[in-house]
C-alpha cells in the first residue's frame, strides 16, 4: 500500500498584496511540513489573490508575483507545493507551479477559462494544451485549475485515462447560497466517474462583490467524503490517501481512442519516486458541518463586509439607521465583522419619522453595544424647500420632496466619512434596487453595499438568523413585524409604491435570475400587470445600479458584473 500525505491550505489572499499573499503560503508549507505532509496544495492564484483583473495588464505587476513566486520556491525544500500564479510565456496563463524540493518542477495552464457571469477569463488569459500526470511519492497526481474540473470531459478525464490515481484541483470558487452543495455533487461526479481521489483546495475571504467560502474537500475513488473543510474560514487539511494498487478498469474503445489522440499532450513527470516511509498517522480530519441556509448567507455577509473593510484598510464604518429591518441587519453584521466599537450609527429623524422608528433605532443600538448620533434633518429639509421655493411654485409636491430627504441623509452621512474616515455602509436590500425604490446620492450614497443581493424577504431571514446566533435579541421584535416604510411622507408604507415583498421577490428571481420569459412567469401565476411592473421597472432602473457602490453576490446572480444590461435599451420583455 502506498500513502501520500496532502495538506490543503485553505487561505485567505488578498488581490495585489504579493508579500502578504508570499507569507500566508509560506507559513502555510512550513505547518504543513511540520505535520510530514508529502504534498501541500493552494488556490488558484493564491500570489496574486482572486481575480486580479485588470492587475495583469500591468507588466510590473505579472512581474512581482514572478519574483514571488521565485522566493516561495525557496521554502519547499522537503515537499511539494501546488502553488497559483500568473505566468507570463508569451501570452498570459491562469497557471500551478508544482514546487519541489526548492525548484519549480513544471508549469500547468488552466485549460478550461470561464467568460460568463463574474468571470471573464479570456480577457487576460491563453488556455493551455498539456495534461500533466505527475508521480509524487510513487502515486500519480493530476493538476486541475478550478473550471476545469467542473465539466466531465475536461483535463480529469485525460489525466485518468493516462494513469493518475488522484485529481488535485486548486480553485478560487466564488460563494452564492448552495453553491457548496452544487461543488460536493460534481466532484463526487469526477471521483466515481474517473475512478480518483479528488482533492478540491478553495480560498476563503472576500474580494469586492465575491466572496470565497472555502469547504476544501477529498473524495475517494467512489465518491464517498473524506474530508470536509469550514465554510468561510481558514484552515490547513491534512490527511492520508491510502493507494491499494486496486487495479482499474480496462479502459473502453472510446477512452482508448481519447486517449491515443491526445497522447502528444500528455506530459509524464516523475518528482519522487518513492513512497512514503512507515509515519505516525496524522488524526483523520473532521468532517465540517455546513451551515444551514440562512446562516450560511449570514456568515457571508460578514465575512465578505470584514475583509471589503479591513483589506482597503479602513479602520470603522457608519451607518444610518432608520428604526428597520434592513439598517438593523447591516449594522449587526458590521459589529460581527469589525467590532462594536468600529461601528457608528447614525439616526436623522424628519418630521414624517415615527416615535417607534427612534425608539427601535435606538433599541438596536443598546443590544448591539454601538453608538449612535442623532442628527434631525427637519431644518435642512426646509431649507432645501426655501431655496427651491420659487422655482417649485404652481407644482404638486412629489417624490422630489421625498428624494429631497434621502439626499440630505445621504450627505450627512459622507460628511462624517470624510471628517472621521468610516466607510459608509449603505442598506439597501437586492428587492429594492432590482426595481429602482432607492435615491441615487441618498440612501444609495456609500461605499460597501452589504445586501445589495439579499432580497426582502431573506433580509427578514438573515435578521432572525442573527438573533439565534447571538443567543439573545439583537435586532428588536418590532422591527420584525412592523410594515416597511421609508418615512419620507405621511403615513408611507414599501406597498404603496411596490408589491408586497412575498409577491415581489418571486417574480424578481423568475426575472433577474433565472431569465424567465413573461408567459413563463404568468404561468407560474403571477398577476399580468404585476409582472409588467416589475419588468418596467426592473429595466428602468439599470442607470441607478450601474452607480450603486460594489456589494456582496450572494445569490447565483447578482445586480453587479453577473447581470449586464445597456441603459439605451427599448427592449420590452412584456
Amino acid at each position: 500500500m502506498r500513502t501520500l500525505r496532502i495538506s490543503m491550505a485553505q487561505i485567505n489572499p488578498t488581490v495585489g498584496d504579493l508579500a502578504g499573499n508570499r507569507d500566508k503560503i509560506i507559513d502555510s508549507i512550513g505547518r504543513a511540513k511540520k505535520q510530514g505532509a508529502d504534498l501541500v496544495v493552494f488556490p488558484e492564484l493564491a500570489v496574486t489573490g482572486y481575480p486580479p483583473e485588470d492587475l495583469v495588464l500591468k507588466p510590473q505587476f505579472v512581474k512581482g508575483n514572478l519574483r514571488t513566486l521565485q522566493e516561495i520556491k525557496k521554502a519547499t525544500r522537503g515537499i511539494t507545493a501546488i502553488v497559483g500564479f500568473v505566468d507570463l510565456n508569451e501570452h498570459l496563463y491562469d497557471a500551478a507551479a508544482v514546487l519541489h524540493d526548492g525548484k519549480l518542477v513544471y508549469t500547468y495552464y488552466k485549460m478550461l477559462l470561464p467568460n460568463y457571469g463574474v468571470f471573464d477569463e479570456y480577457r487576460y488569459f491563453k488556455p493551455g494544451n498539456r495534461y500533466p500526470v505527475l508521480t509524487i511519492k510513487g502515486v500519480n497526481v493530476g493538476v486541475n485549475v478550478c473550471e476545469d474540473i467542473w465539466y466531465a470531459d475536461g483535463p480529469a478525464r485525460l489525466q485518468s485515462l493516462a494513469g493518475a490515481e488522484v485529481i488535485v484541483a486548486i480553485n478560487a470558487s466564488p460563494y452564492h447560497k448552495n453553491k457548496g452543495r452544487e461543488r460536493m455533487k460534481m466532484l463526487v461526479a469526477r471521483a466515481k466517474e474517473n475512478d480518483v481521489f479528488v482533492v478540491y483546495a478553495n480560498a476563503i475571504g472576500g474580494q469586492d462583490e465575491l466572496v470565497f467560502d472555502g469547504q476544501s474537500m477529498v473524495l475517494d475513488r467512489k465518491g464517498a467524503l473524506m474530508a470536509l473543510g469550514k465554510q468561510f474560514e481558514e484552515e490547513l487539511i491534512t490527511l492520508d490517501l491510502k493507494l491499494t494498487g486496486q487495479p482499474r478498469p480496462t479502459p473502453d474503445r472510446s477512452s482508448e481512442k481519447i486517449l491515443e489522440r491526445h497522447r502528444d499532450f500528455i506530459d509524464t513527470v516523475l518528482i519522487s519516486g518513492r513512497p512514503s516511509g512507515n509515519k505516525k498517522p496524522v488524526p483523520v480530519p473532521r468532517k465540517a458541518k455546513p451551515y444551514p441556509l440562512c446562516e450560511e448567507v449570514y456568515h457571508a455577509l460578514v465575512l465578505g463586509t470584514r475583509d471589503y473593510v479591513g483589506k482597503n484598510r479602513f479602520k470603522a464604518v457608519v451607518i444610518g439607521l432608520s428604526g428597520g429591518v434592513d439598517s438593523s441587519l447591516v449594522a449587526a453584521v458590521a459589529v460581527e465583522a469589525v467590532g462594536k466599537e468600529n461601528v457608528t450609527g447614525v439616526f436623522m429623524p424628519s418630521q414624517y419619522s415615527s416615535n417607534e422608528s427612534c425608539e427601535d433605532a435606538y433599541e438596536l443600538a443598546e443590544n448591539l453595544g454601538i453608538k449612535i448620533l442623532n442628527i434631525p434633518i427637519h431644518q435642512t429639509f426646509e431649507a432645501y424647500l426655501n431655496t427651491l421655493r420659487s422655482v417649485f411654485a404652481k407644482t404638486r409636491t412629489d417624490v422630489t420632496e421625498e428624494n429631497i430627504q434621502a439626499r440630505i441623509r445621504g450627505n450627512i452621512l459622507m460628511a462624517l466619512s470624510n471628517k472621521f474616515g468610516w466607510l459608509v455602509l449603505t442598506t439597501g436590500n437586492k428587492s429594492e434596487m432590482s426595481v429602482g425604490y432607492a435615491t441615487l446620492y441618498g440612501d444609495m450614497a456609500g461605499g460597501f453595499a452589504v445586501i445589495k443581493d439579499v432580497y426582502k424577504t431573506m433580509v427578514y431571514d438573515a435578521a432572525r438568523c442573527a438573533n439565534r446566533l447571538a443567543g439573545r435579541t439583537l435586532i428588536p421584535k418590532r422591527v420584525m413585524t412592523k410594515a416597511p416604510t421609508a418615512e419620507l411622507r405621511p403615513n408611507q408604507k414599501d406597498s404603496d409604491s411596490l408589491p408586497v415583498y412575498p409577491v415581489l421577490d418571486p417574480i424578481l428571481k423568475a426575472y433577474v435570475e433565472d431569465d424567465k420569459e413573461f408567459d413563463e412567469m404568468l404561468k407560474m401565476g403571477f398577476d399580468r400587470k404585476t409582472v409588467e411592473r416589475v419588468i418596467r421597472l426592473v429595466d428602468s432602473s439599470e442607470y441607478k445600479r450601474r452607480q450603486a457602490p460594489p456589494g456582496i453576490k450572494i445569490t447565483p446572480r447578482g445586480l453587479g458584473k453577473d447581470r449586464r444590461f445597456p441603459i439605451t435599451n427599448r427592449y420590452k420583455s412584456y
